[in-house]
């Protein structure tokens, strides 16, 4: 049976609060102190995973940091915090250890967790990776688009989840634009597309002036806070939302009934699974980045999967195919913690038909 770890840290301050009362009273500050001096710990034991082919079973970790904090705080001691995590993992007996949210971020990728362990790292991206595709594809097909009439956006594009997603979708869309903060990291990005697809891309660093030109739309950036607001997007608009914290704000679904905002990278699990945690997906399902891990757990595959700042495509049609092997599936659309019906996305392409 695979043995995996996959490491989570709290969102906010707020995670904390709500999950430990006690920490209520403490100013914001002392907080963030005990937070940064706190040791990893397991949050809880998962249980059966099971396919034809393979089981698995594991824990999820905490590193007790914000994702405030992965930002302010030095990278060296960020670095170590994941560090420490890992090597509770490798405690517990995981082969192969997960690196969730901003844990993903730091130490160049992983790259730098992994060369501090013993045991396998990934970042769980391949696989991210693959069900965005998919899940974008999916959605154009809902709204009854057709892929090559649509302009892609991809916020995010000198990651690697956002570059590989636009080299695996540039052929088949009629424009391509890519979306980040640093130009010339962009314009090293759009020669690598055109030399490996043939496709030419715009770059923009200013948001508000690409995305209202966008179809669709993959946003997978490594921010703290929302990216993308109601005045952003076209009527029709889809959003594919695979970076975790969220880059679409929750006022889009407050103000926007008129565009399609779906939550990338939420998949089913084989067998009665229990991961002891609730983290806001529906019951037997889970980030792609965490089914990756569980993948390769399955497979016992423990050897360093997606770390560092390169991904190719190779990757992630090998881990694409391992997961189709047990039985993972992209698990319909969810936007904003929640599943969205047919009914509601046939009122979506109405509301944005009457608005064009």
């Amino acid at each position: 049976m695979g043995q995996f770890s996959f490491m989570v840290h709290p969102l906010n301050l707020k995670y904390v609060t709500d999950k430990y009362s006690f920490t209520r009273w403490m100013p914001k500050p002392m907080l963030k102190g005990l937070l940064r001096i706190a040791p990893p710990f397991k949050v809880s034991t998962v249980r059966g995973i099971q396919s034809p082919y393979g089981q698995a079973q594991g824990h999820f970790v905490a590193c007790p940091v914000t994702s405030e904090q992965f930002v302010s705080l030095p990278e060296a001691v960020t670095v170590r915090k994941v560090i420490a995590a890992g090597r509770l993992a490798e405690r517990m007996g995981a082969g192969v250890v997960g690196l969730g949210a901003f844990t993903a971020v730091v130490g160049g990728g992983g790259k730098a967790v992994a060369d501090a362990l013993d045991i396998a790292v990934t970042t769980g991206n391949s696989y991210t990776v693959a069900t965005a595709v998919e899940g974008a594809r999916k959605a154009v097909k809902a709204m009854n688009y057709r892929l090559e009439d649509c302009v892609l956006g991809i916020i995010g594009a000198t990651g690697s989840i956002g570059m590989v997603c636009a080299e695996m979708l540039a052929p088949d869309v009629g424009e391509l634009i890519l979306m980040g903060r640093d130009d010339q990291r962009l314009q090293a990005v759009k020669h690598r597309m055109k030399e490996r697809t043939g496709v030419f891309a715009s770059v923009f660093t200013d948001l508000s002036e690409a995305l209202p030109q966008c179809d669709i739309i993959v946003a997978a950036s490594s921010a703290y806070g929302a990216l993308i607001e109601p005045e952003h997007l076209k009527p029709g608009a889809i959003v594919c939302d695979v970076a975790r914290p969220r880059d679409v704000s929750e006022r889009v679904s407050q103000l926007r009934d008129d565009v399609l905002v779906i939550e990338g990278g939420i998949v089913s699990v084989p067998g009665a699974v229990d991961f002891g945690l609730d983290f806001g997906t529906p019951p037997g399902t889970c980030m792609a980045c965490m089914a990756e891990t569980i993948i390769l757990a399955m497979e016992e595959r423990y050897e360093n999967y997606t770390i560092g700042r390169d991904l190719s495509v190779e990757q992630v049609q090998t881990i694409e195919r391992l997961a189709k092997k047990h039985g993972f599936s992209v698990s319909g659309f969810r936007a904003f913690e929640r599943q969205l019906t047919s009914e509601e996305i046939a009122g979506i392409r109405e509301r944005a038909d009457a608005q064009r």
